[in-house]
Parts: structure tokens; C-alpha cells; sequence
């Protein structure tokens, strides 16, 4: 297949990933299909799978975390919320990498994406793993972004991992102790769930205010 190909390829791939969310809801799912007959490995594992096809999906993360807190408990909760969502980035990382990297390559001609390739492809690890920490950054773009530029998929997948633990385990702890509002647990993870959340918007105000800024001297 030719570049173009591939990439329609892989557009038409998310999209009926996005589009199936209609037919099934990964909540529903989890909430559903693991109950206290299911044996704890096969829970795990079943788990893990499809928080990652969610997460392909597009479906929002945090409900993933919660569930995984409250079906799992903290400690087991954090460990497969982690897998799952690890796993779904590197599912992502795979299908932009093998369907999406060559076509876009002759694009990238601007000194920003330039710039974006060179920093991702030479500090793949630290780059990933910053983006990942920072509130606010699109979880999907940062897959797609590293797959189309030249970060190794074993320094993409480690960053991934360690760099949504801080976020991951506020949700997961505050699923797990919902059921104790008033336990510290529940309330110190709620602080961070909406710490993580006020960050989010200001850095996005301030993304929106830096791109508004130029367009409007342009103006002047």
C-alpha cells in the first residue's frame, strides 16, 4: 500500500474504534461482565484488554481509573489501570508508526514540527515522559505525535508508564475509597483530581491566550 493508503487506513481504523463506542460501553462492560464468580487472574486480564481497546477508543480515562478502583482496590487497581492504559498507547503507537509515519514526513517542513520531530526522536524517554506528567496535554495526541516522529516504541512505552502514575492513581484511589467520603484517602485524591483539573484548564487558557496573542498583532 502506498503512504496515502495506509494513512486512510489508519484514519478509517480510529474512527470505527471511536464509532463502536455507540454499541459498547467499556464501563458497561467491566461493571457488567466481572462479577465475584469470575477467578482474579482472568479478571485481571480482561481487564487490562479492554481498558486498552477503550482507551484506542477515545473513551475518557479517568472512568477507566475510577473503575478500575473500585472493582480492584488500590494497590491492584493502580497496577492494571497502569497496564491498560500503557497498553493502549502502544496499540496506538503501533498503528501510527505502521500506518501513519510515512505519509506525513513530507510535512513536517515547518520549524515548529521540525523542531517537535528532533526533540521527540533525540530525547524520546524525557519528552514522552514530560508530556505525559503535564496536565492538560491530549493523552491520544502524544501517541501519535511520538508515533510519527522517531521515538523508539521501548522509550515511549517506559515514559508512558511512569508518567501517568501520579494522575492514574488519584482516580484509582478515589474509586477505591469511594465508599468512605470522608476517609483521607478519598479526600486527599479528590484534592488531587481537581488540582489536576484546575491545572488542565489554565494550561489550556494559557495555550489558547498564546495562539490569540500573534493573531491579534497581526491584526493590529
Amino acid at each position: 500500500m502506498t503512504p496515502s493508503v495506509r494513512l486512510g487506513l489508519l484514519v478509517v481504523i480510529l474512527a470505527a474504534a471511536a464509532g463502536s463506542l455507540l454499541l459498547w460501553s467499556p464501563q458497561r462492560v467491566l461493571s457488567q461482565g466481572l462479577t465475584s464468580d469470575t477467578p482474579p487472574v482472568w479478571a485481571g486480564i480482561v481487564f487490562v484488554f479492554v481498558f486498552a481497546i477503550g482507551t484506542l477508543a477515545f473513551f475518557p480515562k479517568p472512568v477507566l481509573n475510577v473503575a478500575a478502583g473500585v472493582l480492584f482496590g488500590a494497590p491492584e487497581g493502580l497496577l492494571l489501570a497502569v497496564a491498560g492504559t500503557t497498553l493502549g498507547a502502544v496499540l496506538a503507537f503501533v498503528l501510527g508508526r505502521g500506518l501513519g509515519r510515512a505519509a506525513l514526513q513530507p510535512f513536517l517542513k515547518g520549524k515548529v514540527l521540525l523542531a517537535l520531530d528532533r526533540r521527540l526522536t533525540q530525547q524520546g524517554f524525557r519528552s514522552v515522559f514530560l508530556l505525559r506528567v503535564v496536565p492538560g496535554v491530549p493523552f491520544p495526541a502524544v501517541n501519535f505525535a511520538a508515533a510519527f516522529s522517531g521515538v523508539r516504541l521501548r522509550s515511549f512505552t517506559a515514559a508512558t508508564a511512569l508518567g501517568v502514575l501520579p494522575g492514574t492513581a488519584a482516580y484509582v484511589v478515589a474509586g477505591a475509597s469511594a465508599s468512605s467520603p470522608s476517609s483521607p484517602a478519598f479526600l486527599i485524591s479528590v484534592g488531587v483530581m481537581v488540582a489536576l483539573t484546575a491545572l488542565t484548564a489554565v494550561s489550556i487558557w494559557r495555550s489558547r491566550r498564546a495562539i490569540g496573542t500573534p493573531a491579534a498583532e497581526s491584526l493590529a
